[in-house]
């Protein structure tokens, strides 16, 4: 169950050469105060790099699991 305002984005079933564009299209859709909750098969830290380059303070993230295999990452757009 997601908290309200939560968004589920679940990259795994995105075919790779689309991932980060469908990511910054649903990130960039978010309101303030909105979160999207981000699962994937292994870390994406070039992806958080060039997310924070681009949000820039607009973005936190948060990591909810970060095991082999299994990553959920919260992306919470702030005002």
């Amino acid at each position: 169950m997601f908290a309200e305002n939560t968004y589920p984005f679940d990259a795994r079933g995105v075919a790779k050469r689309f991932r980060h564009a469908a990511i910054f299209g649903a990130l960039s859709a978010l309101q303030p105060g909105e979160t999207m909750r981000f699962c994937n098969d292994h870390d994406p830290l070039p992806l958080l790099q060039q997310l924070q380059g681009h949000f820039g303070e607009q973005i936190q993230i948060e990591y909810l699991a970060r095991n082999p295999g299994e990553i959920v990452i919260d992306f919470r757009i702030v005002a």
